[in-house]
């Protein structure tokens, strides 16, 4: 007898053809994914849309799935199930339509990875695109913004690393079960990211990484994230499909402009002429989100939270001792303070989420009483 109930969602997750829609509409017909699992053939058929053939399906496939030994399976290979029921489960993730009921996961989702960013783009890619993966991924990572990608080949693997680079939490999403790396050069990548961060699929162990399991992925990497950036991308991408999925879902979409002569930069353009935001670096990303991180930010902090100024670094006490307790423009916090406009804007990100500043209308900024001096 099996209690716990986050087997019986896995037992669904595993029966082939149902996927999240029909996954919900079991679970919401019955009660609870124990009930569902258990439900009789005759029972099954008073679902809406759940036709002879189909009930037959879920019957024979309950038969050859022992949900015993699939938990034993879980736990011998270090992974963890968290449904859309769990306290865990990503409150971005959620709000999109029809989030993935079960997630398989190494490592852990933390508070921290509510302000998150998908960086993204092409398998083949240039030196260029290599290097602003990696710098834009260490700069988001710098300011306590996890990285979400899907450890593809190319820009993904930068992505990821330039958030190790730093420290930083990354997330990767896969299009396969958790037991098989894809592609399969990136094994050391994996582990790290699992170690600082989190490995993430709705597809249990054994599934292959197959094509129609992509789109899947990429929707639920951009539904981790405030925003999506691209990369260098081709016309026909997956890259593209993210950006789709994050505006569907009502999140920003960034793009970095490229070569107008390679082909690596078609993707990208098209979607800075659909609207996307222009970005050339952590500022112009911040420009969008910086109000939404700020405030997620503030509302996960506990007292013990907040550093003394003892605890700050040298820049960042360096850049506190120039903002005073009425507004200044950001523009003079970098002409004073002789720091180039990103690094300053990193600064300002880190003192305000740790309360010693508060940004204003127009970039400015004060100080704020409140903080351990």
């Amino acid at each position: 007898m099996v209690s716990d109930p986050q087997i019986y969602w896995h037992g669904l997750n595993m029966i082939p053809n149902l996927g999240p829609k029909r996954i919900k509409a079991l679970v919401d017909f019955f009660g609870s994914p124990k009930k569902a699992w258990e439900a009789e053939f005759d029972q099954l058929l008073e679902v809406e849309g759940f036709h002879h053939k189909l009930a037959e399906k879920i019957v024979a496939e309950r038969k050859r799935i022992p949900l015993l030994g699939e938990s034993k399976k879980l736990a011998a290979l270090g992974i963890n199930v968290i449904t859309i029921e769990d306290h865990n489960y990503p409150t971005l993730l959620s709000s999109i339509y029809l989030p993935p009921p079960v997630l398989y996961i190494k490592g852990a989702f933390t508070p921290e990875d509510e302000q998150a960013i998908a960086v993204v783009g092409s398998r083949k890619h240039t030196f260029y695109g290599r290097d602003i993966a990696l710098k834009l991924a260490e700069d988001l990572a710098g300011v306590g913004i996890t990285v979400v990608s899907g450890m593809a080949r190319g820009i993904d693997s930068w992505a990821h690393q330039g958030a190790l680079n730093k420290r930083g939490r990354t997330i990767a999403v896969l299009g396969c079960g958790l037991d098989i790396c894809y592609p399969a050069e990136n094994n050391a990548l994996m582990q790290k990211i699992s170690e600082n961060g989190a490995v993430v699929s709705e597809f249990p162990p054994g599934t292959r990484p197959l094509a129609q399991n992509f789109p899947r992925r990429n929707r639920i990497i951009s539904g981790l994230s405030l925003g999506t950036v691209v990369i260098e991308a081709l016309e026909k991408s997956g890259a593209l499909i993210t950006a789709d999925y994050a505006i569907e879902q009502g999140r920003e979409v960034f793009a970095v402009p490229g070569n107008i002569n390679s082909p690596y930069s078609r993707g990208c353009h098209r979607l800075l002429k659909e609207g996307a935001k222009l970005t050339e670096g952590l500022e112009d990303i911040l420009e969008e989100i910086s109000c939404n991180i700020v405030s997620t930010s503030f509302s996960n902090l506990t007292k013990d939270t907040f550093l003394t100024t003892e605890a700050l670094t040298g820049e960042q006490k360096e850049i506190l001792s120039l903002i005073p307790y009425y507004p200044i423009h950001v523009d003079q916090i970098v002409r004073e303070s002789m720091l180039t406009p990103s690094t300053v804007n990193s600064l300002l990100m880190q003192l305000e989420l740790h309360g010693f500043i508060k940004q204003l209308p127009g970039n400015n900024y004060t100080r704020v009483d409140g903080n351990k001096k």
